[in-house]
Protein backbone atom coordinates (compact mmCIF):
# COMPACT_ATOMS: atom_id res chain seq x y z
CA UNK A 1 0.00 0.00 0.00
CA UNK A 2 3.09 2.20 1.20
CA UNK A 3 4.31 1.63 -2.62
CA UNK A 4 1.39 3.29 -3.95
CA UNK A 5 2.96 6.90 -5.48
CA UNK A 6 5.82 5.05 -6.58
CA UNK A 7 3.78 2.73 -8.87
CA UNK A 8 1.53 5.49 -9.79
CA UNK A 9 4.57 7.75 -10.82
CA UNK A 10 6.25 4.46 -12.94
CA UNK A 11 2.43 4.35 -14.44
CA UNK A 12 2.80 7.69 -16.19
CA UNK A 13 5.61 6.21 -18.61
CA UNK A 14 5.87 2.28 -18.84
CA UNK A 15 2.99 0.47 -21.20
CA UNK A 16 2.82 -2.46 -18.66
CA UNK A 17 3.30 -2.67 -14.45
CA UNK A 18 3.89 -6.20 -13.06
CA UNK A 19 3.51 -5.83 -9.01
CA UNK A 20 5.83 -8.46 -7.52
CA UNK A 21 4.18 -9.46 -4.42
CA UNK A 22 4.49 -11.97 -0.76
CA UNK A 23 1.60 -13.66 -0.47
CA UNK A 24 0.93 -11.38 2.71
CA UNK A 25 0.99 -7.71 0.26
CA UNK A 26 -1.67 -9.64 -2.89
CA UNK A 27 -4.78 -8.05 -1.77
CA UNK A 28 -3.20 -4.78 -1.01
CA UNK A 29 -1.41 -5.13 -4.88
CA UNK A 30 -5.04 -5.59 -6.51
CA UNK A 31 -6.38 -2.29 -4.92
CA UNK A 32 -3.66 -0.50 -6.35
CA UNK A 33 -4.18 2.21 -9.17
CA UNK A 34 -1.07 1.72 -11.84
CA UNK A 35 -0.85 -1.84 -11.40
CA UNK A 36 -1.75 -4.19 -14.12
CA UNK A 37 -0.47 -7.10 -13.15
CA UNK A 38 0.44 -8.82 -9.93
CA UNK A 39 2.33 -12.04 -9.79
CA UNK A 40 2.55 -13.25 -5.87
CA UNK A 41 6.17 -15.20 -4.75
CA UNK A 42 7.17 -15.48 -1.28
CA UNK A 43 10.73 -13.88 -0.44
CA UNK A 44 12.21 -16.32 1.98
CA UNK A 45 14.66 -12.94 3.00
CA UNK A 46 11.49 -11.01 3.84
CA UNK A 47 8.73 -13.08 5.03
CA UNK A 48 8.59 -13.16 8.75
CA UNK A 49 7.66 -17.01 8.46
CA UNK A 50 10.06 -17.98 5.56
CA UNK A 51 9.87 -21.21 4.05
CA UNK A 52 13.24 -23.00 3.23
CA UNK A 53 15.56 -21.76 0.36
CA UNK A 54 15.72 -23.77 -2.37
CA UNK A 55 16.88 -24.30 -5.84
CA UNK A 56 13.70 -25.64 -7.18
CA UNK A 57 11.86 -22.51 -5.69
CA UNK A 58 14.40 -19.95 -6.53
CA UNK A 59 14.75 -21.27 -10.16
CA UNK A 60 10.76 -21.75 -10.98
CA UNK A 61 10.87 -18.06 -9.93
CA UNK A 62 13.80 -16.99 -12.28
CA UNK A 63 11.95 -19.01 -15.08
CA UNK A 64 8.46 -17.12 -14.30
CA UNK A 65 10.21 -13.82 -14.57
CA UNK A 66 12.56 -14.59 -17.53
CA UNK A 67 9.28 -15.89 -19.47
CA UNK A 68 7.43 -12.62 -19.19
CA UNK A 69 10.46 -10.30 -20.73
CA UNK A 70 10.60 -7.53 -18.35
CA UNK A 71 12.17 -4.48 -19.29
CA UNK A 72 12.86 -2.93 -16.19
CA UNK A 73 12.44 -3.45 -12.44
CA UNK A 74 12.31 -1.07 -9.28
CA UNK A 75 13.14 -2.83 -6.18
CA UNK A 76 11.11 -1.58 -3.34
CA UNK A 77 12.03 -2.24 0.80
CA UNK A 78 11.45 -0.74 3.57
CA UNK A 79 14.77 0.71 5.49
CA UNK A 80 16.10 -2.45 6.95
CA UNK A 81 15.62 -4.40 4.11
CA UNK A 82 18.13 -5.52 1.81
CA UNK A 83 17.46 -5.59 -2.11
CA UNK A 84 20.46 -7.99 -3.50
CA UNK A 85 19.14 -11.13 -3.05
CA UNK A 86 16.39 -10.37 -5.61
CA UNK A 87 18.69 -8.09 -7.77
CA UNK A 88 20.52 -11.18 -8.31
CA UNK A 89 17.60 -13.49 -9.11
CA UNK A 90 16.17 -10.73 -11.12
CA UNK A 91 20.03 -10.78 -12.79
CA UNK A 92 19.45 -14.62 -13.56
CA UNK A 93 16.02 -13.93 -14.94
CA UNK A 94 17.23 -11.91 -17.55
CA UNK A 95 16.06 -8.42 -16.83
CA UNK A 96 18.40 -5.85 -18.10
CA UNK A 97 18.47 -3.02 -16.06
CA UNK A 98 17.44 -3.29 -11.94
CA UNK A 99 17.54 -0.16 -9.73
CA UNK A 100 16.65 -0.09 -5.60
CA UNK A 101 17.81 1.76 -2.63
CA UNK A 102 20.94 -0.20 -1.55
CA UNK A 103 23.57 0.92 1.12
CA UNK A 104 25.16 -2.14 0.75
CA UNK A 105 27.70 -2.31 -2.03
CA UNK A 106 25.81 -4.03 -4.93
CA UNK A 107 28.59 -4.61 -7.85
CA UNK A 108 27.01 -5.19 -10.76
CA UNK A 109 23.81 -6.33 -9.42
CA UNK A 110 22.37 -2.87 -9.62
CA UNK A 111 21.85 -0.52 -12.76
CA UNK A 112 21.17 2.73 -10.21
CA UNK A 113 22.06 2.28 -6.69
CA UNK A 114 19.95 5.13 -4.89
CA UNK A 115 20.92 6.78 -1.63
CA UNK A 116 18.27 8.45 0.84
CA UNK A 117 18.99 10.69 3.17
CA UNK A 118 17.14 11.20 6.67
CA UNK A 119 14.23 9.33 7.61
CA UNK A 120 11.29 10.06 5.61
CA UNK A 121 8.11 8.61 5.41
CA UNK A 122 8.20 4.86 3.54
CA UNK A 123 5.85 6.02 0.67
CA UNK A 124 8.40 9.41 0.04
CA UNK A 125 11.33 6.91 0.19
CA UNK A 126 9.81 5.19 -2.26
CA UNK A 127 8.65 7.63 -4.73
CA UNK A 128 12.11 9.01 -4.58
CA UNK A 129 13.63 5.93 -6.21
CA UNK A 130 11.07 6.28 -8.93
CA UNK A 131 12.21 9.90 -9.32
CA UNK A 132 16.03 8.86 -9.53
CA UNK A 133 14.66 6.45 -12.38
CA UNK A 134 13.15 8.96 -14.65
CA UNK A 135 9.53 8.78 -13.50
CA UNK A 136 7.23 10.78 -11.84
CA UNK A 137 3.80 11.83 -10.96
CA UNK A 138 1.71 13.92 -12.33
CA UNK A 139 1.13 17.57 -11.62
CA UNK A 140 -2.36 16.59 -11.07
CA UNK A 141 -1.67 13.47 -8.94
CA UNK A 142 -1.61 14.77 -4.97
CA UNK A 143 1.31 12.39 -4.11
CA UNK A 144 -0.92 10.60 -0.91
CA UNK A 145 -1.64 6.70 -0.85
CA UNK A 146 -4.55 5.90 -2.97
CA UNK A 147 -7.31 2.92 -4.22
CA UNK A 148 -8.38 1.61 -7.08
CA UNK A 149 -12.03 2.59 -7.22
CA UNK A 150 -15.17 2.33 -7.61
CA UNK A 151 -14.83 0.28 -4.26
CA UNK A 152 -17.64 -2.24 -3.25
CA UNK A 153 -21.40 -1.22 -1.82
CA UNK A 154 -21.07 -2.25 1.98
CA UNK A 155 -24.20 -0.58 3.17
CA UNK A 156 -25.55 -4.27 4.40
CA UNK A 157 -22.47 -4.24 6.65
CA UNK A 158 -22.24 -0.81 8.20
CA UNK A 159 -25.88 0.36 8.08
CA UNK A 160 -26.81 4.11 7.62
CA UNK A 161 -25.32 6.55 9.64
CA UNK A 162 -21.74 7.66 11.12
CA UNK A 163 -19.91 5.43 12.27
CA UNK A 164 -16.02 4.92 13.65
CA UNK A 165 -13.91 1.93 12.71
CA UNK A 166 -11.65 0.27 15.63
CA UNK A 167 -9.38 -2.69 13.87
CA UNK A 168 -8.20 -3.88 16.93
CA UNK A 169 -5.22 -6.53 15.31
CA UNK A 170 -1.33 -6.19 14.26
CA UNK A 171 0.57 -8.41 12.42
CA UNK A 172 2.87 -8.82 15.66
CA UNK A 173 1.97 -8.53 19.02
CA UNK A 174 4.70 -5.98 19.90
CA UNK A 175 1.99 -3.43 17.77
CA UNK A 176 -1.01 -4.83 19.34
CA UNK A 177 -2.59 -3.36 22.64
CA UNK A 178 -4.63 -6.30 24.52
CA UNK A 179 -7.78 -7.23 23.83
CA UNK A 180 -9.19 -5.96 26.98
CA UNK A 181 -7.44 -2.28 26.76
CA UNK A 182 -9.41 -1.92 22.87
CA UNK A 183 -12.45 -3.43 24.58
CA UNK A 184 -12.43 -0.29 26.50
CA UNK A 185 -12.01 1.96 24.03
CA UNK A 186 -14.63 0.54 21.67
CA UNK A 187 -16.81 1.03 24.92
CA UNK A 188 -16.06 4.44 25.85
CA UNK A 189 -16.45 5.31 22.21
CA UNK A 190 -20.08 3.89 22.63
CA UNK A 191 -20.72 5.90 25.43
CA UNK A 192 -19.61 9.15 23.85
CA UNK A 193 -22.32 8.71 21.28
CA UNK A 194 -20.02 6.68 18.81
CA UNK A 195 -21.53 4.08 16.50
CA UNK A 196 -18.31 1.88 16.91
CA UNK A 197 -17.53 -1.07 14.05
CA UNK A 198 -15.00 -3.50 14.48
CA UNK A 199 -12.94 -4.98 11.69
CA UNK A 200 -10.85 -7.76 11.10
CA UNK A 201 -9.64 -10.83 9.13
CA UNK A 202 -11.71 -14.42 9.09
CA UNK A 203 -8.79 -15.77 11.97
CA UNK A 204 -9.53 -12.49 13.82
CA UNK A 205 -12.80 -13.38 14.28
CA UNK A 206 -12.28 -14.19 18.31
CA UNK A 207 -10.96 -11.08 18.79
CA UNK A 208 -12.45 -8.72 16.92
CA UNK A 209 -16.21 -10.23 18.55
CA UNK A 210 -13.94 -10.07 21.99
CA UNK A 211 -13.54 -6.28 21.60
CA UNK A 212 -16.96 -5.48 20.19
CA UNK A 213 -18.74 -6.82 23.03
CA UNK A 214 -22.26 -5.28 23.47
CA UNK A 215 -20.82 -1.73 22.61
CA UNK A 216 -19.90 -2.28 18.98
CA UNK A 217 -20.53 -4.55 15.34
CA UNK A 218 -17.94 -6.84 14.96
CA UNK A 219 -17.27 -7.31 11.44
CA UNK A 220 -14.12 -9.86 11.79
CA UNK A 221 -14.28 -11.68 9.47
CA UNK A 222 -16.95 -10.76 7.04
CA UNK A 223 -15.20 -8.67 4.72
CA UNK A 224 -13.08 -9.03 1.33
CA UNK A 225 -10.05 -6.95 1.34
CA UNK A 226 -11.72 -4.56 -1.11
CA UNK A 227 -15.08 -5.04 1.05
CA UNK A 228 -12.44 -3.41 4.04
CA UNK A 229 -11.33 -0.72 2.39
CA UNK A 230 -14.62 -0.29 1.42
CA UNK A 231 -15.76 0.01 5.36
CA UNK A 232 -12.60 2.22 5.79
CA UNK A 233 -13.50 4.49 2.96
CA UNK A 234 -16.44 5.26 4.80
CA UNK A 235 -15.73 5.61 8.24
CA UNK A 236 -15.71 9.18 10.03
CA UNK A 237 -11.98 8.12 11.62
CA UNK A 238 -10.33 4.49 12.34
CA UNK A 239 -8.77 3.96 14.79
CA UNK A 240 -5.56 0.87 14.43
CA UNK A 241 -2.61 -0.29 15.62
CA UNK A 242 0.84 0.05 13.52
CA UNK A 243 -0.91 -2.54 10.83
CA UNK A 244 -2.23 -2.87 7.32
CA UNK A 245 -5.55 -1.85 7.37
CA UNK A 246 -4.46 1.82 9.01
CA UNK A 247 -2.24 2.22 5.77
CA UNK A 248 -5.31 0.93 3.84
CA UNK A 249 -7.40 3.62 5.60
CA UNK A 250 -5.22 6.34 4.53
CA UNK A 251 -5.32 5.43 1.19
CA UNK A 252 -9.02 5.49 1.62
CA UNK A 253 -8.38 9.47 2.61
CA UNK A 254 -9.71 8.75 6.46
CA UNK A 255 -8.38 9.58 9.24
CA UNK A 256 -6.02 8.04 11.47
CA UNK A 257 -6.31 7.49 15.17
CA UNK A 258 -2.65 5.35 15.23
CA UNK A 259 -2.03 3.75 18.13
CA UNK A 260 1.78 3.31 17.47
CA UNK A 261 4.21 1.33 18.92
CA UNK A 262 7.69 2.85 18.50
CA UNK A 263 9.38 -0.58 17.69
CA UNK A 264 9.62 0.77 14.37
CA UNK A 265 9.89 4.72 13.32
CA UNK A 266 6.51 6.68 13.49
CA UNK A 267 8.57 8.68 11.09
CA UNK A 268 8.87 6.47 8.53
CA UNK A 269 5.55 3.99 8.95
CA UNK A 270 2.74 6.24 10.59
CA UNK A 271 -0.37 6.32 8.78
CA UNK A 272 0.59 9.09 5.45
CA UNK A 273 -1.15 11.69 3.81
CA UNK A 274 -4.54 12.24 6.09
CA UNK A 275 -4.89 13.56 9.40
CA UNK A 276 -3.32 11.86 11.63
CA UNK A 277 -2.89 11.56 15.89
CA UNK A 278 -0.25 9.83 16.90
CA UNK A 279 -0.50 8.14 20.46
CA UNK A 280 1.65 5.35 22.46
CA UNK A 281 4.68 6.50 24.28
CA UNK A 282 7.36 7.07 21.25
CA UNK A 283 10.35 6.97 24.02
CA UNK A 284 9.25 3.68 25.70
CA UNK A 285 12.32 1.04 26.25
CA UNK A 286 11.02 -0.88 23.20
CA UNK A 287 12.26 2.01 20.82
CA UNK A 288 13.72 1.11 17.48
CA UNK A 289 14.34 -2.71 18.83
CA UNK A 290 11.89 -4.28 15.29
CA UNK A 291 10.48 -6.96 17.97
CA UNK A 292 7.76 -9.19 17.46
CA UNK A 293 7.06 -9.55 20.97
CA UNK A 294 7.05 -6.48 23.49
CA UNK A 295 10.25 -6.81 25.57
CA UNK A 296 8.80 -4.40 28.04
CA UNK A 297 6.46 -6.10 31.16
CA UNK A 298 2.63 -5.23 30.70
CA UNK A 299 3.62 -3.15 26.79
CA UNK A 300 3.46 0.25 28.66
CA UNK A 301 4.14 2.30 25.16
CA UNK A 302 0.48 1.03 23.97
CA UNK A 303 -1.70 0.10 27.48
CA UNK A 304 -0.72 3.46 29.02
CA UNK A 305 -2.81 5.08 26.35
CA UNK A 306 -5.98 6.34 28.10
CA UNK A 307 -9.00 5.47 26.24
CA UNK A 308 -10.50 8.90 26.50
CA UNK A 309 -7.47 10.12 24.55
CA UNK A 310 -8.65 7.85 22.27
CA UNK A 311 -11.94 9.54 22.50
CA UNK A 312 -10.64 13.12 21.82
CA UNK A 313 -8.38 11.85 18.92
CA UNK A 314 -11.44 11.28 17.15
CA UNK A 315 -13.75 14.18 17.99
CA UNK A 316 -10.42 15.68 16.94
CA UNK A 317 -10.05 14.14 13.44
CA UNK A 318 -13.88 13.92 13.20
CA UNK A 319 -14.51 17.83 12.88
CA UNK A 320 -11.43 18.27 10.50
CA UNK A 321 -12.37 15.69 8.71
CA UNK A 322 -13.36 16.75 4.63
CA UNK A 323 -16.41 15.55 3.62
CA UNK A 324 -16.94 12.33 1.93
CA UNK A 325 -17.73 13.33 -1.42
CA UNK A 326 -15.17 15.97 -1.41
CA UNK A 327 -12.57 13.31 -0.08
CA UNK A 328 -13.27 10.98 -3.15
CA UNK A 329 -12.84 13.51 -5.75
CA UNK A 330 -9.53 13.46 -4.44
CA UNK A 331 -8.84 9.94 -5.06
Amino acid sequence: MLAGPCIRAVATRASHVTLLAGPRGRAAGDLLPGVDEVVTWTAPWIDPEPPPVTAEDTGEFVALIRSKSFDRALILTSFHQSPLPLALLLRQAGVPWIGAISEDYPGSLLDLRHRVEGDPPEPLRMLSLAEAAGYALPPDDHGALALRRPLPDVTRLTGGGAYVVVHPAASVPARQPSPSWTRRVVRALAAEGHRVLVTGAPGEAHLTANVAGASGVNLGGRTSPAELAAVLSGAQVVVAPNTGPAHLAAAAGTPVVSLFAPVVPAARWAPYGVPVVLLGDQRAPCRDSRARVCPVPGHPCLEGIDPADVCRAVTELGAVAPPRAEMSSLL
